[in-house]
């Protein structure tokens, strides 16, 4: 593959390596919690 035609060339990736790398940090993600705002199906609920 011809890097001309792949992204930013290799100086300029190292130079964004430089600039805006960071140290890595771990990511948590909240729980998922449905909204309940739609009523049950009644045949769901029928009993």
């Amino acid at each position: 593959m011809s890097e001309r035609l792949y992204g930013p060339c290799s100086s300029c990736r190292d130079e964004l390596r430089a600039s805006m790398g960071g140290e890595k940090r771990e990511v948590t993600a909240e729980d998922y919690v449905p909204k309940m705002n739609v009523t049950p199906n009644a045949v769901a609920s029928k009993e």
